[in-house]
């Protein structure tokens, strides 16, 4: 069983869940930034912006701890 963003309890539960864990510290910061540099009214330029995810596999997927 593997759940997604790593939320609070999943490393606590009963059996640890393993988890996809989203970089949202990064997705914040980006976002922070194109938020600027649009109000800063330059050319608009699209882009895409790929940001890795981090599987953190634990007991639920049969890790040993």
């Amino acid at each position: 069983m593997v759940g997604y963003d790593d939320i609070d309890f999943a490393a606590n539960w009963i059996v640890p869940l393993t988890t996809v864990r989203q970089p949202t510290r990064e997705m914040g910061r980006m976002a922070a930034q194109l938020l600027f540099e649009h109000a800063s009214g330059g050319e608009h330029v699209h882009r895409r912006i790929v940001l890795r995810p981090e599987l953190v596999v634990r007991r639920s997927s049969g890790a040993l701890d």
